[in-house]
């Protein structure tokens, strides 16, 4: 990937991205709102509002998306209650955040399922992306898109100690984001976890609320946090992704032509973001350690052993039910 690629994914885009696009000069038909928690410069946002020009000149002006990043719209559980309510039309947002209403969705974030990214999404663009997306539409009232937005597997970072083995995670309080599959299993590992948003993490980093978070390097490096955290872990625990969810009441509306044209948009941005992470991720350790992080590697078997005896595989095969539990297998590693 050249350097000017890159330039623009961190430079100009970002500006660019938190103005949302320009106002056609007709009026649009479709005015959508587009809401996540996301940085403006993060590929998800960088390439969406890429793609809402795309789709705005596809539909000769018809549909006019505008984003809204870093949580501008409300918290996450208020703009999933704002998409079902019909007050935002759409939004990026992780399956793990809509496990209230679709349990399944949050099967993504379970614990050292998947040995790499690629067979996470063999996973997501196979079978278990399709028993999920099946899932949120029937209970939550949403159109999903077929492409899951990368961000990425997750690391730990602490002010006070490195993250060795799993007995080093006794009683750390640590935020997760908000999720019931993510709470359990840092409860599961041994942590004090805390639901914070990524709009408050932050300043909770910064006051010592709490001493530990966990977030993929990209997120790590836009949102600042080596200013107030020292070690990185490289745990690699939890892979996560961002969907993108439409109104079903909007998406109805907008007509065949419409929705045809923001599918076919909205993958090629999905696939032009993943393949942002791959090169940025390349540089952003570097950038991390330069900026005073100090890394190590984690012995992750001492974690999913310590996974193994919280029962939490059983745990959550239950949770989310055989037919889920079996398009999992057909992708993960071995799990109990």
């Amino acid at each position: 990937m050249p350097v000017t690629r890159q330039g623009f994914v961190l430079g100009t885009a970002a500006t660019f991205a938190t103005i949302g696009i320009i106002t056609p000069a007709r009026a649009a038909d479709f005015e959508l709102k587009y809401g996540h928690d996301l940085p403006a410069e993060h590929p998800i946002n960088v390439r969406s509002v890429e793609a809402f020009g795309r789709i705005r000149k596809a539909t000769n002006g018809q549909v006019n998306l505008k984003a809204f990043p870093t949580s501008q719209l409300g918290s996450d559980p208020s703009m999933i209650s704002q998409l079902r309510s019909g007050a935002i039309e759409s939004l990026a947002m992780p399956g793990a955040f809509l496990n209230a209403i679709a349990p399944l969705a949050s099967i993504e974030n379970l614990a050292y399922a998947y040995p790499n990214r690629e067979t996470v999404f063999k996973a997501m663009d196979g079978d278990l992306g399709k028993v999920i997306r099946d899932d949120i539409q029937a209970k939550g009232g949403m159109v999903v898109l077929d492409k899951i937005w990368e961000n990425g597997f997750r690391e730990i970072t602490t002010s006070t100690k490195p993250i060795h083995t799993v007995a080093d995670l006794a009683g750390l309080k640590i935020r997760v984001s908000p999720g019931k599959i993510r709470v359990d299993t840092f409860q599961s590992l041994g942590a004090s976890p805390t639901p914070i948003s990524l709009s408050e993490l932050y300043t909770a980093l910064q006051t010592h609320v709490i001493d530990a978070q966990e977030n993929p390097l990209l997120l790590i490096d836009q949102q600042k946090f080596y200013e107030v955290q020292k070690y990185v872990s490289l745990s690699d625990h939890i892979w996560s992704g961002y969907w993108t969810l439409f109104n079903q009441d909007v998406w109805n509306k907008l007509g065949k032509a419409n929705q045809d044209i923001i599918s076919r948009e909205m993958t090629a941005a999905t696939l032009s973001a993943r393949n942002d992470n791959v090169n940025l991720n390349k540089s952003v350790r570097d950038k991390l350690a330069r900026r005073g992080m100090k890394f190590n590697d984690v012995d992750k078997n001492s974690f999913k052993q310590k996974l193994l005896d919280a029962k939490y595989y059983e745990r959550w095969k239950a949770e989310f039910g055989p037919k889920a539990w079996a398009a999992l297998e057909k992708y993960a590693n071995k799990l109990a």
